[in-house]
């Protein structure tokens, strides 16, 4: 169980990582899932420094000429802040089949959890 509320999103993200992959078990081996479940609750009060609310940007491309979007942090976080968390926890995982498999057991809430 992770409380989100007042932390900033990479030491959130980071923490839950570790927790979904088991390092901090004893039994703990790179090729096997752990039967571990991962809830994050309070995303809606993550925290983010510096002025990364305005100046970092999200840019996704549709194909075709003049088809880039971009939009800010602040935009994506207001639009669906499970989505941003979900995908950082995503990106500190292996890059490999566990990946899909780990994130599976990775619970958000943007209030208190249920």
């Amino acid at each position: 169980m992770i409380d989100a509320a007042g932390r900033t999103m990479g030491r959130v993200a980071s923490e839950a990582a570790m927790t979904l992959r088991g390092k901090r078990l004893v039994t703990f081996a790179p090729n096997l899932v752990p039967a571990i479940q991962v809830v994050v609750s309070n995303v809606g009060q993550l925290r983010f420094t510096g002025t990364k609310l305005t100046t970092k940007k999200y840019h996704r491309f549709s194909g075709y000429p003049g088809g880039i979007k971009t939009t800010t942090l602040q935009q994506e976080f207001e639009r669906d802040p499970i989505r941003l968390v979900r995908q950082a926890v995503s990106h500190m995982l292996p890059k490999n089949r566990l990946n899909s498999r780990l994130i599976k057991n990775l619970k958000i809430f943007v209030g208190a959890a249920r």
